[in-house]
């Protein structure tokens, strides 16, 4: 059997996430049905702010947002956006909820965010089995803002605490709250499990004293090490800027931060992805 990179969506691969039940309901998300309509998917009707006005280290002047809406070869229409200055988290509630919830973190290579293909549609999925999800629209490191590598950071730890400050709202189980996150979305995720106890900015509210640190993580085809080479190219520069010390590199690199005390990864990877090399998992 083939699968492409967007087959993968579909899986809820990350501990407590039904899988056997989603593998008995053959569930799955065609390009047909990502056909039935061709309107921005984003915002979706029910989103918070991560940050009380502009975020901290903002640029001047500050990014412009761009979102845009490819269509791959197949008819599937993605939501993309770069230029995020207001980053928010968009909310998609099941018609049953069960109280297990995930936060999503779209890919992009650092340079834009798939909010469609690896958000909003893997949102859907996991409704359908009871789990609320959350989908992460975050600020990019290569767009001006103060400690670059920092950026994605700061907003993926914001969006967790915020998410438990309010999990009664949410009708979610706080401490059962994971990440899932696909390629430099999938660095993004490894970064919030393995630099838990790294303040990735200065406490806002009282929100912020709620942990950063996910139930645990799944990685999909994830960006995991930043070694010339081995790393995603476009990843590695967006992120670290050019030629980056070797103690940045290996700052960043989840391979390089795993730890006792970090929560349980759960890796999928294609052994021939052309886009980022399988050793980003097979070595971590």
């Amino acid at each position: 059997m083939t699968f492409d990179r967007r087959s993968l969506l579909t899986l809820p691969l990350a501990a407590g996430l039904a899988l056997p039940a989603f593998a008995r309901s053959g569930a799955q998300f065609t390009a047909a049905q990502s056909r039935a309509t061709d309107l921005p998917m984003w915002p979706p009707a029910e989103r918070f702010a991560l940050w009380p006005g502009i975020p901290p280290g903002a640029p001047n002047p500050l990014p412009v947002p761009q979102p845009r809406m490819p269509r791959y070869p197949d008819g599937y229409r993605d939501f993309q956006m770069r230029g995020v200055v207001r980053p928010e988290v968009g909310v998609f509630r099941p018609a049953r909820p069960d109280g297990r919830a995930v936060l999503i973190v779209p890919g992009g290579g650092y340079s834009i965010t798939s909010l469609r293909n690896e958000g909003i549609d893997v949102a859907r999925v996991l409704n359908g089995f009871g789990i609320t999800a959350f989908v992460l629209s975050y600020r990019l490191p290569g767009e001006g803002w103060a400690d670059r590598a920092d950026v994605p950071l700061a907003d993926a730890q914001r969006a967790i605490r915020l998410i438990r400050a309010n999990a009664r709202a949410y009708g979610i189980r706080a401490e059962k709250l994971g990440v899932l996150g696909f390629s430099a979305g999938g660095h993004l995720a490894g970064s919030v499990a393995v630099l838990h106890e790294f303040k990735a900015y200065r406490p806002v509210d009282a929100a912020d004293r709620h942990s950063a640190r996910p139930a645990w993580a799944g990685l999909m085809y994830a960006v995991s090490n930043m070694d010339p080479g081995r790393s995603h190219g476009g990843s590695r520069a967006n992120l670290l800027g050019p030629d980056p010390l070797p103690a940045v590199q290996a700052r960043y690199a989840i391979d390089r931060q795993l730890k006792a005390g970090d929560p349980p990864l759960f890796l999928v990877h294609a052994e021939d992805d052309n886009t980022v090399p399988v050793a980003n998992s097979v070595d971590t």
